[in-house]
This record gives structure tokens, C-alpha cells and sequence, in this order.
């Protein structure tokens, strides 16, 4: 009896104790990524500061997502390779820290490719090695005045980006000797020359560089504009093939530190041709690939199971104007939503337009229909949402989209077709007055020769992502309201009127 008694009591205890842990749980759950600004359906790191994607790749149907990061801080500070995987570039598991500094210094960004053909001799063709290009940053180089304090070096992993170790003949390119901006290596396989390619942001213009091993690279060329003086970053090159052709065109992707179109700094992409030496395009054609204020280092990832016309993509989603002192604490930055790009031919010139990958889909509730009566529609507001119509672009009146919170503060998109324009006006949308160039109107070209044009929106805590014209507009900006927004309207002028219209509240893909 005594034993039956003590069994029971040891029963109720233990059933006890894991009810009790399984509610600790469920809470730790419900408040995961539940901070005041936090990212729903964007990466962000879990704490402190991120910048730059690096290195991404696809393989074993995961997409690998590095980036820049400083696990001390929630402010730039000695760069590392944070990790993250995904199955469906949505949802994010968060891996171990990949490349920590070293010797040679802080560790920048850069890229990674799969070297299926196992032409580094790292691997093997059944284990192919997976190889990373970055750019090491000698800070006491810097501080002593030198100016040779960046050069490229590699990494190789053979357990599919599990775990890492630096080439031991690092650096694989040496400083020139007289360039203090001399980074971020985008490598890619020339097919058609059967060759690596390296582009590298050197100041106001790009290098490329070839090699046969990953490990031996040899100069071939430069593009610039002539009488730049503007920063270049980030850069990527990558064939394409231009939808609904077999032609084939190359697209030079880079970063502008300064001057973009609505100030600080964008991406901006070049289309050309390369000969296996040269990148041929017309320098002055420089084009916008966001013309938001917060969508900076957009690049691409390697391997990825996509049809030739297509590339997938993503940018951090910020502006170095104000990167470190937006209103976040525990963690700072978000990366965009992931892209697909694709190249389109009009009349004699060629312009990428991106979509959001259609795995964002799955994330949607009950659609439900927007309907402007009164030349009015609102709604209750929470955030993630998104948002889809059409609209008639030979009206001669706007359309007004509007996020209010309870103390009346607000962000405003306005579409007016008979200007050909989209302005957004983020001036009333905090009190806490952080950064003189955060609060702003900002413009932006709508596509030209589009009848009827189709617009989709995302919200999240902290962001806007605008997609027009299929995708040939994008606007990318970053949000801090003072208290939540908790209602979302629609207002229509003259003979302006939403088509088709819908919106869709999404799943968090951290809880």
C-alpha cells in the first residue's frame, strides 16, 4: 500500500512537472520575436546587429541564408558570418555562427557557390565542397593609415555548409596596395567559357576576375561610369535569359552608398553582354532595382532550382543613412522578402522586374474582398497583412492608402497615374525624431505603357514592400510607428477606383 501511495505521489508530481514545463513552453513561444518593430514574415537575427546577405546557396532542398553580423551589439562592430536555413525561404531555422574573425582580420562580405565539378579539389564530385569568397578587414591596417587593409580570401565546407575552415593560403587576392575600398567578391560560373567568375566592388567601379580552382584568380576587366564618385558595393553578375526568348543577357547588380534616388543608399543593376573578359553595357543606363529607401545589397543565390530566365534574391532592409539608430534594441536590422527576379525585353531595352516568391502564399488566411464604397474603404489594421488590386491607370484622380494608429500618427501611400508617380510621406509616423533623413516624403516613376496595373503590398511591424507594373516597380521602406497601426483605408478621388481588389492577414513564420 505504503509502495502504491509513493508511485502515485511520484506520478502526480512528474505529470506535474511536464504540464508545467509544456506551459513555460508555450509562452516562451507566444513571445518568440514578439518585440515592439519585429518582423513577422522577414528574417531578422534573434538579437543584435545584422547587415549584408552573404554567401547564400541552395542544396539538398535548403536555402542557406549568411550575413554580416556583430553578436555583441545591436550596433556594427567586428564583422562575423551569421547562418540561417530554410526549406522554403520563408520560414527560418537559425544556425550556429559560420566565420568568426581572425588573424587577418574582421570577416566582410562576400558570396558562396557550390563547386559541383569539385574543381578546388576540397571535396569530391559525389561530396561536392561548397566554397565561400569574403573580404577579410584588417582594422589595425586601417587604423595605422594603411590602405591596404582589404583583400579577398575563401572558405570551404564539406558537410553542405554545416561547419567551415578558412584556406590556409589565404589571401586568394592580395590588396593592389592602393585601395581602401577593395570588396565583397560575387562569384558565379561562367557555363560558357567554363570558367569562375569573381566581381568585386573596388571603389566607384567593379573587377572581374577569373579562375579555374576558386583558389588562383587572374584579372580580367573593369566597368565603371566615368567621373563616378559614388561608392560601389555588393556587386553581382549573373547571366539571364530574357522571358518568353532564348536570348541570353548578363546583369551586373550594385550597391550605390550615396544618391539614390530617394537619398543614401540602393541597389541598381547594368544589362549588358559578357565575351569572357568584358562586361559590355552601356555604363549611363544605370537603372534602379528598388526605388525605396530601405532595400541595400541585393544579391542572389547560387544553385538555386530555378528555370534559366530566373534568379531568386533578397537585400537588407535598410539605409545606412540611419541603419544604427532606428528605434530597436534587442536586435537591429530585417532582410527584405525573398525575390524572384526575371528579365523582360521592351522596345530596345531590357528591365528586370522581381516578385515575391510565391512560398508567401501559404502564409495567407481567408482572402477577403476590398470594396471602395463612398469612394472609401477601411479596415481594421494588424499586422502582417497583404494587399492586392488593380487600377485603371487613365484616371485623373489618386488613390490613398493610409496606416493611423490611436494617437493619430500616420503612413501614407499615394498612387496619382496622371503624374505618373507613387509618393509615400513617412514625416507622421513617430515622435521620436531619430534621424533627419528618415523623416521624409519620398517618389518614385510608375511603369510607363501599363493600362491596367497591378499593385501588391506587404505590411509588417517595421516595413512596406510595394510591387507594381508585375513587378517592374519596386519600393522597399522600413517603419517605426510610435504605437501600432491599427487601421488601414483606402481613398479614391475623381474617377479613380480599386479593381479587383483583396487583402490577406498572414502567419508569423516565427510562432
Amino acid at each position: 500500500m505504503r509502495n502504491t501511495l509513493l508511485i502515485s505521489i511520484f506520478f502526480f508530481v512528474l505529470v506535474g512537472c511536464k504540464n508545467e514545463v509544456s506551459v513555460k513552453d508555450d509562452n516562451i513561444q507566444q513571445n518568440y520575436y514578439s518585440e515592439q518593430f519585429r518582423s513577422q514574415i522577414h528574417f531578422s537575427p534573434e538579437s543584435n546587429w545584422m547587415n549584408d546577405p552573404n554567401g547564400m546557396f541552395y542544396i539538398d532542398s535548403t536555402y542557406h541564408l549568411f550575413y554580416q553580423y556583430y553578436p555583441d551589439s545591436n550596433v556594427w562592430g567586428p564583422m562575423h558570418w551569421g547562418h540561417a536555413t530554410s526549406k522554403d525561404l520563408m520560414h527560418w531555422d537559425h544556425q550556429p555562427i559560420a566565420l568568426y574573425p581572425d588573424s587577418l582580420g574582421y570577416i566582410f562580405s562576400g558570396s558562396a557557390v557550390v563547386d559541383s565539378k569539385n574543381t578546388s579539389g576540397f571535396g569530391t564530385t559525389d561530396n561536392p565542397p561548397i566554397i565561400a569568397a569574403f573580404t577579410h578587414h584588417n582594422m589595425k591596417g586601417e587604423k595605422a593609415g594603411r590602405s591596404d587593409y582589404q583583400y579577398q580570401s575563401i572558405a570551404f565546407s564539406i558537410d553542405k555548409g554545416e561547419t567551415w575552415k578558412k584556406y590556409n593560403g589565404n589571401p586568394v587576392i592580395p590588396n593592389p596596395g592602393n585601395i581602401k575600398d577593395f570588396r565583397d567578391p560575387k562569384v558565379t560560373w561562367d557555363e560558357e567559357n567554363q570558367q569562375w567568375l569573381m566581381v568585386l566592388a573596388v571603389y566607384d567601379h567593379v573587377n572581374i576576375y577569373r579562375s579555374e580552382d576558386l583558389k588562383s584568380w587572374e584579372f580580367l576587366s573593369e566597368f565603371g561610369i566615368e567621373n563616378d564618385t559614388r561608392l560601389w558595393e555588393c556587386p553581382d553578375l549573373f547571366p539571364i535569359k530574357v522571358e518568353n526568348s532564348d536570348e541570353i543577357k548578363w546583369v551586373l547588380i550594385v550597391s550605390i552608398q550615396k544618391e539614390a534616388p530617394n537619398g543614401g543608399t540602393a541597389s541598381s543593376y547594368f544589362t549588358g553582354d559578357f565575351d569572357g573578359k568584358y562586361f559590355i553595357a552601356d555604363a549611363n543606363n544605370q537603372k534602379w532595382l528598388d526605388y525605396g529607401t530601405d532595400n541595400y545589397a541585393y544579391v542572389t543565390w547560387d544553385n538555386a532550382p530555378l528555370a534559366s530566365n530566373e534568379k531568386y534574391g533578397i537585400g537588407w532592409m535598410s539605409n545606412w543613412q540611419y541603419a544604427q539608430v532606428v528605434p530597436t534594441t534587442k536586435w537591429r536590422s530585417a532582410m527584405t522578402l525573398p525575390r524572384k527576379l526575371k528579365l523582360i525585353k521592351k522596345e530596345d531595352d531590357y528591365f528586370l522586374k522581381s516578385e515575391v516568391v510565391q512560398t508567401v502564399e501559404n502564409l495567407r488566411g481567408e482572402g477577403k474582398e476590398i470594396i471602395v464604397e463612398n469612394s472609401n474603404w477601411e479596415e481594421n489594421y494588424e499586422y502582417p497583412m497583404e494587399l492586392s488590386f488593380d487600377l485603371n491607370m487613365s484616371c485623373s484622380g489618386k488613390i490613398e492608402l493610409e496606416l493611423i494608429n490611436e494617437i493619430n500618427q500616420s503612413y501614407t501611400i499615394i498612387i496619382d497615374p496622371s503624374n505618373g508617380k507613387l509618393f509615400t510621406d513617412r514625416t507622421n509616423i513617430t515622435s521620436q525624431k531619430f534621424s533627419e533623413d528618415y523623416f521624409k516624403k519620398h517618389e518614385a516613376p510608375l511603369p510607363e505603357g501599363i493600362e491596367n496595373m497591378d499593385f501588391s503590398i506587404y505590411f509588417d511591424a517595421s516595413s512596406v514592400e510595394i510591387f507594381a507594373g508585375d513587378g517592374l516597380l519596386n519600393f522597399t521602406q522600413i517603419l517605426f510607428p510610435e504605437e501600432n497601426f491599427t487601421k488601414i483605408s483606402i481613398k479614391a478621388t475623381e474617377n479613380c477606383g480599386v479593381q479587383n481588389g483583396k487583402w490577406w492577414e498572414l502567419e508569423s513564420v516565427w510562432r
